[in-house]
């Protein structure tokens, strides 16, 4: 009597994520050009793409790794180190930076004590910058945990961040 054996729920090294990604990456049919996709997908699995991770996705799709790190880090959306539990994100464009953004971004960095690209060690707060966010009309933008505001001046963003300071301290 022969009996069948059900496949393994998990990816050979006990964690669900992997399989999950391994099924996108399949869904994909292991194409190069489908690396933004899958690496959105790891980063909804994983929360951020640590090295291993990213080198994971290189041999599956049989990219050199720096190529998968160099996309990695060109869009803002990735992270390679976990995020806090907020996130920041000040546009340094053109129009945003012509407007004020890189005295945002100071005073930022000078109120939660963190460089951008950084998250401060309670695990609060990330802040981070990003190229260009499409919101001219409105500059200085600033994202606040996924939220677009427009006209930002250091003091709002300053109130919004203590806010999310005084929050997570109760």
């Amino acid at each position: 009597m022969k009996t069948s054996v059900p496949p393994p729920t998990t990816h050979p090294s006990g964690d669900k994520r992997l399989k999950m990604l391994d099924a996108t990456i399949k869904r994909h049919q292991y194409q190069q050009d489908a690396l933004i996709e899958i690496l959105h997908r790891a980063s909804e699995l994983f929360g951020y793409l640590e090295l291993d991770l990213l080198l994971y996705i290189s041999h599956s799709l049989k990219l050199p790794p720096s190529r998968v790190y160099g996309v990695a880090t060109f869009y803002h959306l990735f992270s390679l180190a976990p995020k806090g539990v907020h996130n920041c994100v000040v546009c340094t464009g053109t129009a945003c930076y012509v407007k004020g953004s890189q005295t945002i971004l100071t005073k930022l960095e000078q109120f939660t004590q963190i460089h951008a690209g950084e998250t401060t060690p309670d695990g609060q707060i990330s802040l981070m910058t990003a190229r260009c966010l499409g919101a001219c009309g409105i500059a200085p933008a600033v994202v606040f945990d996924g939220a677009v505001l427009g006209n930002q001046t250091p003091e709002s963003v300053s109130e919004k961040v203590g806010e999310w300071l005084q929050n997570g301290t109760k």
